[in-house]
């Protein structure tokens, strides 16, 4: 059920925070994507550099289930059922499998014969890409229209954007 009518209003059901939660942790996946791509790009062999956003991304989306897991044991006062453990992690996998696209990218890219920090820029490019589509889906799951739809895209743009820029100003201006 995706919702619940009560005074005229819309009361979010667990399907809706489901999706909310998968949009979410697409979202955080994509940031850490490009934040790993930024910041080792080029500095680690394109096999090193997929490893490490793998391994990253599972160790973040585990620490971040481990949390929940103690959230819910405190807020209910026992262990959460394996059936909600498996239920919480296949929902929030979405943090993992954003690293997919961006780094076919990286991964095509060096096939194709570009450097290992060219194949980093190519996936850093479809993980902002992927970011930005992440913030429009959102917005759109939002109703939002207009001008409201392209500050929330913008937003999520502006953050991979924003990740270059202090990248290259680390690199550039205080190395």
């Amino acid at each position: 059920m995706t919702g619940i009518a009560a005074d005229d209003e819309t009361q979010r059901g667990p399907t809706t925070k489901k999706l909310g939660r998968r949009r979410a942790a697409g979202i955080y996946g994509a940031i850490v994507t490009a934040a790993i791509l930024d910041a080792a790009g080029g500095h680690l062999s394109t096999t090193a550099l997929v490893i490490s956003v793998v391994v990253t991304l599972l160790v973040y989306w585990l620490a971040e289930e481990y949390a929940e897991v103690l959230g819910e044991q405190v807020e209910g006062g026992r262990l959460p059922s394996r059936a909600s453990i498996w239920e919480t992690l296949t929902a929030t996998w979405p943090m993992v499998t954003a690293a997919y696209a961006p780094l076919l990218a990286v991964v095509l890219a060096k096939l194709a014969g570009a450097s290992d920090l060219t194949a980093a820029n190519i996936g850093l490019a479809a993980a902002i890409v992927l970011l930005t589509i992440h913030g429009w889906l959102a917005g759109r799951a939002a109703k939002l229209h207009s001008w409201q739809l392209y500050v929330t895209t913008s937003i999520a743009a502006a953050l991979g954007l924003v990740m270059i820029a202090l990248k290259n100003l680390v690199l550039i201006h205080l190395h």
